[in-house]
């Protein structure tokens, strides 16, 4: 379809997506914006009628009842491309907070990034920067809270990386700018990075793979109690894996040295340690710390997202607190 100016109803359309990448590219052919921590969304007004949808086609329209109501005024056979998110106290976008969501007190947002279909045309074989202008000039002005566009950021890349990690945003997003809307595709048109926050934990036990681990089991001292707060599988290549696993193997116990296991229940995004979980762990003693990147604690005293880093040889494991 692209700019042919075929003419028809709005519909649920798969939305694009990004690749994880380790270094965003740079340059002037490179828009970057904020990666913001909250759910994917279209919001479509087919026949005069609002509605909110998931990427993966889900109903969101009276779930989040409020921005549903605010993009009313968008104009009709229209599709567009967002993210809700939920403010935290601190003013800044809380995963946590939006999981959690069911108080009319959360201010909840829906940031607008991209348009698919205008008015019963579809325009996502234009180029991106000529959507934002779409956007910018024929939605937004008919818009108004909690409806925002999310920025372009104008700074150097390195500027950017800094002031994410200063303000504990989530991450940065990397868009070509002359890049058609390519839906379902990961094809690297889009980007993005995580820069997390982070801190030093105590790795006391592990669950085993066939060849060595799968995922690590961390935690931090409160007082003389060590207590647990995550497991993590992710930042190991092959070769750190081995290198690592022939420290963790001497270090075997039977007891769990965790104060705070077994947890009742798994939660909601599986981060807890039941009992039943428990049989697959294998415990350590507490005497190895690594450093590890996260986005933030939730509300059940688990972290999201962490990702190991290093080892720190610097550190006592009895120095190791929750950081605030």
């Amino acid at each position: 379809m692209g700019e042919s100016g075929i003419r028809g109803k709005a519909q649920f359309v798969e939305p694009m997506l990004l690749l994880r990448t380790d270094s965003l590219p740079d340059g002037p052919e490179w828009l970057h914006e904020l990666k913001l921590d909250g759910y994917r969304a279209l919001a479509i007004k087919a026949g005069g009628k609002v509605e909110l949808r998931s990427r993966n086609d889900n109903d969101f329209t009276l779930r989040y009842a409020e921005i549903a109501k605010a993009l009313k005024a968008m104009p009709n056979e229209t599709v567009l491309d967002g993210e809700v998110v939920a403010l935290g106290a601190n003013g800044k976008p809380s995963f946590n907070t939006l999981q959690n969501y069911g108080s009319a007190s959360t201010p909840l947002h829906f940031f607008i990034f991209d348009v698919l279909i205008l008015r019963g045309k579809d325009v996502m074989g234009l180029t991106l920067t000529k959507r934002r202008e779409l956007l910018e000039e024929q939605i937004l002005p008919k818009l108004a809270e909690p409806i925002r566009l999310s920025p372009v950021l104008h700074a150097p890349l390195k500027d950017l990386i800094q002031s994410v990690k200063a303000q504990s945003f989530e991450g940065l997003v990397a868009k070509r700018a002359d890049s058609k809307y390519e839906p379902g595709q990961r094809s690297g048109a889009w980007m993005k990075m995580r820069v997390n926050q982070g801190q030093e934990l105590v790795i006391a036990g592990y669950t085993p793979s066939l060849r060595n681990f799968d995922a690590l089991v961390i935690g931090y001292y409160d007082g003389p109690k060590l207590m647990y707060a995550a497991r993590t599988r992710n930042g190991f290549t092959p070769a750190s894996r081995a290198e690592l696993f022939k420290k963790l193997k001497p270090l075997e116990i039977k007891e769990c040295p965790f104060a705070n296991l077994p947890e009742k229940k798994s939660g909601r995004w599986g981060a807890g340690l039941t009992a039943a979980k428990m049989v697959e762990c294998r415990w350590l003693k507490p005497l190895l710390v690594g450093q590890f990147e996260f986005v933030e604690w939730t509300g059940e005293n688990h972290l999201r997202h962490t990702r190991f880093i290093a080892l720190r040889e610097d550190k006592k494991p009895r120095d190791v607190k929750r950081e605030q």
